[in-house]
């Protein structure tokens, strides 16, 4: 009996930190691929992964488009306050994602909107590239209520507001890419 107290006490610890930690801290996720239309990554195909930790408040959405409407810098520095998940493109460890919106769509699905502030890299600024002015990364994914959908990718965005509170998105390349094969586990409905 002695013997046994020891491996109770292993296997319920062991359920303890495996599950419990990774249960509380994640909302829900989105999974699937990301496949180039054009330019450089034109036909290629990587992985795709949002976890969703929170949803962003209706007062940090109006704080963004009260920060856009003075500048660009200044809904960069408002964005970069939030944290509302992590979006993983490929074998990397991902980004913050930074807001997080769900919107009920079509017939009981769910629209999730993705912004974050992604890295620029060392050769944009040491050679100018115009690409450094996309400072921000955008994925919009339409996922049906069984949860499964597809959507569009933006690595490289601006935002701009229209009518006070329409983020019209530029893309840096020609065209933005496909979001394939989504599923959603999770809480990830609009609510």
């Amino acid at each position: 009996m002695s013997n046994c107290l020891p491996r109770i006490t292993l296997i319920i610890l062991f359920v303890a930190f495996s599950c419990g930690p990774s249960l509380a801290q994640s909302f829900g996720r989105v999974n699937g691929a990301v496949v180039g239309i054009g330019g450089r990554s034109s036909s290629r195909s990587r992985l795709f992964s949002v976890t969703i930790n929170r949803y962003t408040s209706a007062g940090e959405i109006a704080e963004l488009n009260t920060a856009r409407q003075t500048s660009e810098d200044n809904m960069l520095n408002a964005l970069s306050r939030l944290n509302a998940g992590r979006i993983i493109i490929g074998s990397n460890v991902g980004v913050t994602a930074n807001a997080i919106i769900a919107e009920p769509w079509g017939d009981g699905g769910t629209k999730i909107t993705v912004l974050y502030q992604r890295n620029v890299n060392f050769y944009e600024f040491r050679f100018g590239s115009r690409s450094q002015d996309f400072r921000f990364g955008y994925a919009e994914m339409f996922l049906d209520r069984n949860g499964r959908g597809e959507g569009t990718f933006i690595p490289a965005a601006r935002i701009r507001l229209r009518d006070g509170n329409t983020w019209e998105v530029e893309d840096f390349g020609v065209f933005p890419a496909r979001l394939m094969g989504l599923r959603g586990s999770g809480t990830v409905r609009a609510r």
